[in-house]
């Protein structure tokens, strides 16, 4: 008998519970689904509840995306419709607004979300900012911000439609809509206003209460956390893009001969930007240094070792126009600096005098070469160790181009993927590059393809060099020089008859002078003159290399000395001279104005 009434008993309270459980649901109308009272919500259900939101909300670091996701979520969870508006300062990427009292912050438009039966409400559009201009007293939503509590009015009245609609058109389409029930709350994050969420009911759904405000402002609270994050986040990426677009060139230098184009796409991840690099780097004689590196690491200390390594090797480059002893030399300053971070790196000088490159690589992706014809194939640099590892020397590689030939440089963001090995990302990059307008390629086109998956971490840095025939207003004349006392005198004549032929005669005496202390220098300390380089572009260059070791100083000669005035007169006469080695020896040049 006690038995009996045992089981009797645990059946009466389990099937009490059910029915509990059962009050705990409220059905809707069919397009809004099943939704959980939160006047009867359990405190398990409620955790439940904002468990199953904190999944929903904040799965990306934007900001706007996430308060899309606030709205997407609540409906019909919570409400029919939802909109959410965050204040302009916070989209500039600001810290948003302290709670006074007094003043209302300018607010935009970001999310909106709605049953299909309330499509003809009238929201205020997506992206436009919010107007409280005309009833900056009366709206319901301006006290939620300026008092930074929730607000609610469980049944409208005929009134109330113009206290929470911005216009009267919109007020008039909630009446139609059948909109019977509104609340606001404020996204507060960390102590700060971020902005404001509002929702409504409608039809035979039941009014808001305040159970329902309570949870409204715990989902608020949630997402404004999410919501600050993705503010921080944006604005730390912000940062970071800006430091690194402000340490790369922000022009290209003249390149005779080659038509440059470089293009820089930061990582849609904070973390993934700070460490690729570019240069295009204007060198003696018309010749062009390109260079593409990447740091490894992510974030404000890649990008400043980016921008030291980028600092060197342009100084670098006007020291040594071999990218082989360019690298050797880096290494050794990547191995000076403190973080311990290596680099990737290709250096390649083009010279227009014969359209050849010289190209060395310290752990860089190979560059692809595409053909007159368009066919692309991958070149075999030889491959060094990257930067900082200490393994050197690096070997040159040297080839010559047909003009129109097109020399893609990139760092590995460009064709990196999670799933796909090197030999398959060199391939599509190859496939992609072949099947592409030459103009495409030459305007970013090949970043734009490769990178439509948001998904590539990295970010990328894409250089296309095209070798092109000389400019009619640009010359460039090369002649192998005797390595006997003639050579000042056949110098001279060649660079007289040139100049007449380039109608710059007015120039023939100060270049002649140049060239002879040029050419004297070779035969004294350089072991005899090599070549004689004259390009006339914006400005007349000579230059002279030979095979000596060391470059030329100017000399304090005293008044009595005989000699040691040759670079000095150079120096006066000339805009500009310099000397570099190669990879023979050196050259040393000197730059005039061309008049008018």
């Amino acid at each position: 008998m006690n038995g009996g009434g045992s089981r009797a008993r645990r059946l009466t309270r389990r099937l009490a519970a059910q029915r509990g459980a059962s009050r705990q649901l409220h059905i809707r109308h069919p397009e809004a689904g099943t939704q959980l009272r939160a006047d009867r919500f359990t405190t398990a259900a409620r955790l439940r509840w904002l468990h199953t939101a904190s999944t929903r909300i904040g799965t990306t670091l934007d900001l706007e995306r996430t308060a899309q996701e606030l709205a997407e979520f609540s409906v019909p969870r919570l409400a029919d419709g939802a909109a959410v508006d965050l204040l302009e300062s916070v989209l500039m990427g600001e810290e948003g607004e302290r709670v006074t009292g007094a003043a209302v912050p300018l607010t935009r438009a970001i999310a909106v979300k709605a049953l299909d039966s309330l499509s003809g409400l009238e929201p205020a559009p997506v992206g436009e900012v919010v107007d409280h201009s005309r009833r900056r007293e009366t709206l319901l939503t301006v006290h939620c911000l300026r008092n930074g509590r929730p607000v609610l009015v469980s049944r409208m009245t005929d009134e109330d439609y113009g206290r929470v609609a911005p216009t009267d058109s919109a007020a008039d389409a909630m009446r139609r809509q059948g909109v019977h029930s509104y609340m606001a709350v404020p996204l507060i994050a960390r102590g700060v206003l971020l902005g404001s969420a509002d929702f409504v009911r409608a039809g035979g759904s039941p009014p808001f209460n305040r159970a329902d405000v309570e949870l409204a402002g715990q989902l608020a609270a949630m997402a404004a956390v999410f919501m600050d994050n993705a503010r921080l986040y944006g604005r730390e990426r912000e940062h970071v893009v800006s430091l690194q677009r402000s340490l790369l060139p922000r022009a290209t230098p003249h390149t005779p001969g080659l038509r440059v184009r470089s293009h820089y796409a930061p990582a849609t991840d904070a973390h993934g930007v700070g460490g690729d690099w570019y240069d295009v780097v204007a060198l003696p004689g018309g010749r062009t240094a390109l260079v593409v590196g990447d740091v490894t690491g992510h974030g404000l200390p890649a990008a400043a070792t980016m921008g030291r390594l980028r600092t060197v090797a342009r100084t670098l480059m006007t020291l040594d126009i071999a990218p082989d002893r360019v690298l050797a030399r880096l290494d050794l300053a990547t191995r000076d600096l403190e973080d311990d971070q290596v680099a990737t790196c290709l250096c390649a000088v083009y010279d227009p005098a014969d359209h050849s490159y010289t190209l060395a690589s310290a752990g860089h992706p190979p560059p692809l070469l595409v053909d007159g014809d368009g066919s692309p194939y991958f070149l075999d640099v030889p491959v060094g160790a990257p930067l900082g590892a200490g393994v050197i020397p690096y070997d040159p590689l040297r080839l010559c181009v047909p003009e129109g030939g097109r020399l893609v440089l990139y760092t590995d963001g460009l064709i990196k993927t999670r799933t796909d090995d090197v030999d398959v990302q060199l391939a599509g990059l190859r496939a992609t590059v072949g099947a592409m307008p030459p103009g495409r390629l030459d305007e970013g086109g090949l970043l734009a393809t490769l990178r439509k998956d948001d998904a590539r971490f990295d970010e990328a840095v894409l250089q296309v060099a095209e070798a092109c025939a000389l400019p009619d207003d640009v010359g460039l004349r090369v002649w192998d020089l005797p390595a006997d006392g003639n050579a000042a005198s056949t110098a001279r004549r060649l660079v007289n008859e040139q100049l007449t032929r380039w109608d710059l005669a007015d120039l023939a005496d100060v270049t002649e002078l140049v060239v002879s202390e040029l050419v004297g220098n070779a035969l004294r300390y350089g072991g005899g003159p090599g070549q004689l380089r004259l390009l006339r572009d914006d400005r007349l260059r000579v230059e002279v290399s030979d095979t000596g070791p060391d470059l030329p100083q100017i000399q304090h000669a005293d008044v009595q000395d005989e000699g040691g005035r040759g670079l000095q007169l150079i120096n006066l006469l000339c805009r500009r001279w310099g000397s570099c080695r190669t990879a023979d020896g050196k050259v040393v040049w000197a730059e005039q104005n061309i008049p008018g």
